[in-house]
This record gives structure tokens, C-alpha cells and sequence, in this order.
């Protein structure tokens, strides 16, 4: 009783689609997707930094 099934799901993924429409749902993973891309870079990036800012170039063991 607690947990939807497979049906209530795709009820809501419908009701959803209707009211905010396919495109500004596409707007929102497109974002969404943008934002994780971001966050990994700025992840990598602090790592990246370092070793640009080295005196000469060379990755930091």
C-alpha cells in the first residue's frame, strides 16, 4: 500500500507531460544534464588547476 506500482507512475509521467509539455521537459534535462557536466568538471578541474599552475606544467605525484 505504501509503494506505487509500474501504472501510477506512468499516470503521473503523463499528467506531467501534459502540464508542462515535452519541450520544457527536454528544457529541464538539457539543464539538469549541463549541471552534472559542470559539477564533474569542477571536480576534475581543482586537480586540473594544480597542475597549470605549476612552474613547469608537470602533474603533482
Amino acid at each position: 500500500m505504501g509503494s506505487f506500482s509500474l501504472v501510477h507512475w506512468l499516470i503521473v509521467l503523463v499528467v506531467v507531460m501534459l502540464v508542462f509539455g515535452t519541450k520544457k521537459l527536454r528544457n529541464v534535462g538539457e539543464d539538469l544534464g549541463g549541471a552534472v557536466r559542470g559539477f564533474k568538471q569542477g571536480l576534475r578541474g581543482d586537480a586540473d588547476s594544480d597542475a597549470a599552475n605549476s612552474p613547469d606544467g608537470a602533474p603533482k605525484p
